[in-house]
Parts: structure tokens; sequence; C-alpha cells
């Protein structure tokens, strides 16, 4: 076998054996990768966003979409390498779902819904609604795959219990936001989106596991960000813009966060524990 074989394969099963850390790893280098990116072409951001972020579609393509965009290709490409993808990230779950994990569907879909209908829409030019709602769907691939597809698969082959899949895979997920303190930022603000996301990160495994497929939570993902950033005009604040829906959609909210750690405690089952041995039995080509 050639060098570049031996490292393709010795790559392959590093990723394989799964561990916690390995996917901390992987968080941690896509956080880092994530925050310098803008770097990159700061001064069209800056140019684009003087009038606001949310004021025109460039101001959405610079200040928000294209550090996602680039992650989304990024994480696919490291999904291709690992050869994840499409299987299993987008296919079959191979644990199934239970009847009461639809209410995470619910608690999720409803204040998309209250948004959607409720969200002053002549406030923005329609390429800003465009772009906003393109980047979301952007931002619900990354941030899904990340943690619900690529740390959900190695925390699977490392044998642990689904209930603890889901905990960490919600907790890296609620560490993707701490970087908001980076931008200004008050700590009580970050804190309650941390407190939020990882709620949040519990119902997306749910509703991966009870939908059967990652794609459903990327698509309420996707959905979840733009319909929120349009209600409120920003990221990570409280709307000035209100109405009946509106309103009905912070309750809702709460409402989505206590279910977030409610249900966790009555995650069962287990993926499969024997694959990280299997793995191993297996003869390393040569």
């Amino acid at each position: 076998m050639s060098d570049i074989t031996t490292t393709e394969n010795g790559w392959r099963r590093f990723w394989n054996k799964g561990a916690w850390w390995k996917a901390l790893i992987l968080v941690l280098v896509y956080v880092a990768i994530y925050q310098l990116m803008p770097a990159l072409w700061v001064g069209a951001t800056e140019s684009a966003t003087a009038d606001g972020m949310f004021s025109s579609a460039a101001s959405v393509l610079f200040g928000l979409g294209l550090p996602v965009i680039v992650g989304s290709l990024l994480l696919l490409a490291f999904a291709w390498s690992v050869g994840w993808l499409p299987k299993p990230l987008f296919t079959r779950q191979p644990v199934p779902g239970r009847w009461w994990m639809w209410i995470a569907v619910v608690l999720v879909a409803l204040p998309i819904l209250l948004r959607l209908f409720g969200i002053d829409y002549s406030a923005y030019s329609a390429g800003t609604i465009v772009m906003t709602f393109v980047t979301g769907l952007f931002i619900g691939l990354s941030e899904e795959l990340l943690t619900r597809g690529l740390v959900v698969e190695i925390m699977r082959r490392a044998g642990h219990r689904e209930w603890a899949v889901a905990a960490v895979s919600a907790l890296f997920f609620a560490l993707l936001h701490s970087g908001n303190l980076l931008s200004g930022q008050s700590i009580v603000t970050v804190g309650g989106t941390l407190v939020y996301t990882f709620a949040f990160g519990v119902l997306m495994y749910l509703i991966m596991r009870v939908t059967g497929n990652l794609i459903w939570a990327v698509v309420l993902h996707g959905l979840t960000d733009p319909t929120t950033f349009l209600a409120t005009g920003g990221i990570d604040v409280e709307g000035t813009r209100t109405n009946t829906l509106l309103t009905l959609a912070g309750p809702v909210t709460t409402l989505l966060i206590i279910a977030g750690f409610v249900l966790l405690i009555f995650i069962r089952g287990r993926a499969y524990p024997e694959l990280a041995k299997t793995a191993e039995a297996q003869p390393t080509a040569g």
C-alpha cells in the first residue's frame, strides 16, 4: 500500500473509534475556523453591515451567511473524508424513536409558525428576507451536521448510551454559541443563550430520533434562526416589533427550554455499542 492509502486508512480508523474527546476536538477546531473566517472578508463585512446586519441581502451574506456556508462545505468534506457521507449521517437512525419524542417536533415547530406569520415583512427588503432564510438553512446544516451528525456518530461509536449522546451533543451545541462573548454580548445574555441552546439541542436530537433522519433536524433548525432574526430584528436580542403571534412565541419558547431539560431524563437506548470493538478486530490493510 502507498503512504497516501495508509494515511487515509489511519485517518478513518482514528475517527471510527469514537471517544468524547475526539468530538470535542472536532467542535473546537470548527469554532476556531468559524471565528477566524470573517477576517478574510472583514472589509466587505464592515461596508455591507454599516446600516445594520439585516439592512440588505449583502449585509446578511457578509455579516452572517458566508461563515456558515463555508463551514457547511468544510463539514461535508470532513464527513466524506471519514466515509460517513451519506451513510450513516443521512440515513435511517440506528435507534428507533418513541411516540413521546414527537413533543419535541411540536415545541420547535410552534414558535416557528408563530414567528413566520407574525413577522413584519414590510420592514425588510425582499432580498434581505430571502438571504436570511437561505443563511438560516446553512446555519441548520452546519450546526446540525456538526453536533447531531458528527458528534452523535462519534459518541455512538464509543458505545455510549443515548442519553449521554444527546447530552454531550447538546452541550457541544451550546459551546458553539459561547463565542458570542467575543462579539461584546453581556455574560447574562450569553448565559441565557447557552441555557436555551442546550435545551434546543436536546430537542433537535429527539427530532432526529423520532423522524428517523438528521435532515428533519436540519430543516427545523434552519427555520428557527431566520424567523427569530426577522422577528426580533437582530441576533440574540429582545424584539422591538411585537404583535399577538410574536408575543405568544415567548412563553412557548420558555416551555421549549423546560421540556429540553425534562425530556433528556427519559432518553433510553444504545445505537451500536460493539462497533468500536468490531473496528479494532478488522485486519489492517498492508
